[in-house]
């Protein structure tokens, strides 16, 4: 029987020369199928990209023309000035928590770091993490960790206008406003008050840590008409504080020639009460505090032994500021106001000397977020005690952005 059919080494051979292209028809749909979602009934959903938490950005602008009057080297000296800048930043970072940071934009005056520049610089108030505890309309509780606000300051300064000079606490130099450390407040229910209490280093946000002791601080405020409808009655608020400090002996590393190393603190200790009411027409304050520290004499050696001696300085201020004619009547929007402040300061109780100041003046709002003032200051120091008494003429500017 005769085959007329292909011989299988035939068809190989005519197959090879076709093998590219059928394994291109082969794995082709093999490949793309693979590469498909397993349930292609079933569109692809993409993940949303993640949304950054939103920035909330504030600043404070102070700035004056001032003009000396007292007599001497400084006489007519005058100068416009940029204060300093408070430029804040907030921001969430994850439930509860949140982040401060604010820079103090401030001018160098401090030698020998002005002999290098005297323009300008950028230096950080606050830089803290706050965790809320709890937050509800009854009461509230949160801590704090960074640099924060110490004790009482920023607490008076709510009260009295910082743009027109340092609260009393901080110009007698009871300690900084801001330091490194930990604090934590709690609202009472009702809006009845407050407490505040911190745990920082002492030496204050423009230093480092120089010792290795820690100071302690409490705040407690009142406000028993918080709940009355009596405007002037609701800000009203009594506060205590108490700040318990330490500072290293200038001989605690010992040296050459002295009896030993001085490994015990010093006292650095205050105590105050403040009074005050805080409305947009009137503001008034009135506080009585008292401040402990101690000095060192001698060398340290057996020839000249050291000696600690404690002080006690107290100080006293009042102050006020009020808008008469909103006062007098709740229909006028008279922005004019007057404000008048004065400090008394005796920085050892066991001498004679003691510092009157003395600020005075008027205030003009631009809006609800910038004012202007034009204001006297004047500092003398009275009984031998050792002060600056510089009498000065102000043009203060605020704007809050």
């Amino acid at each position: 029987m005769q085959y007329t059919g292909l011989s299988s080494l035939s068809l190989l051979r005519r197959l090879r020369k076709h093998l590219p292209a059928i394994f291109i028809l082969i794995f082709t749909p093999i490949a793309v199928l693979a590469q498909a979602p397993a349930d292609s009934a079933q569109p692809e959903t993409k993940q949303a990209p993640a949304v950054a938490p939103p920035l909330d950005f504030s600043g404070v602008l102070f700035a004056n023309y001032q003009y000396r009057g007292d007599a001497g080297v400084a006489k007519a000296f005058n100068k416009f000035d940029v204060e300093r800048v408070y430029l804040t930043f907030r921001v969430s970072a994850g439930d509860n928590v949140s982040v401060r940071v604010t820079a103090d934009v401030f001018q160098q005056t401090v030698s020998p770091n002005d002999t290098f520049y005297k323009g300008w610089v950028v230096r950080a108030k606050y830089a803290y993490l706050q965790y809320d505890i709890h937050k509800s309309p009854g009461w509230s509780a949160l801590v704090r960790g960074g640099l924060l606000q110490n004790v009482v300051i920023d607490h008076i300064e709510s009260f009295w206008p910082r743009w027109l000079a340092l609260s009393p606490v901080e110009r007698a130099g009871f300690f900084s406003s801001s330091d490194a450390g930990v604090a934590a407040l709690v609202s009472f229910p009702n809006k009845l008050g407050e407490a505040y209490a911190t745990i920082v280093n002492g030496p204050g946000y423009t230093s480092r840590e120089t010792d290795r002791f820690k100071d302690y601080a409490l705040r407690l405020t009142f406000t028993p008409f918080a709940q009355t409808n009596r405007l002037l009655l609701k800000t009203f608020g009594v506060t205590g504080w108490s700040y318990v400090g330490t500072v290293a002996s200038s001989f605690a590393a010992g040296g050459p020639g002295e009896i030993g190393a001085i490994g015990s603190g010093m006292p650095r200790t205050r105590t105050g009460v403040f009074v005050g009411v805080k409305d947009p027409r009137l503001s008034v304050g009135l506080e009585m505090d008292t401040r402990r520290d101690a000095t060192e004499t001698g060398a340290n050696t057996v020839a000249s032994p050291r000696v600690e001696i404690d002080s006690t300085g107290r100080l006293s201020a009042a102050f006020a500021s009020v808008k008469p004619f909103q006062l007098l009547t709740q229909t006028s929007t008279l922005p004019l106001g007057f404000v008048a402040r004065w400090d008394h300061f005796k920085p050892n109780a066991a001498t004679a000397g003691y510092v009157n100041s003395v600020i005075a003046g008027l205030t003009w709002d631009l809006n609800k977020q910038s004012a202007i003032s034009f204001d006297y200051q004047e500092q003398v120091p009275h009984a031998g005690a050792i002060a600056p008494a510089p009498k000065t003429y102000f043009v203060h500017l605020v704007a809050n952005f």
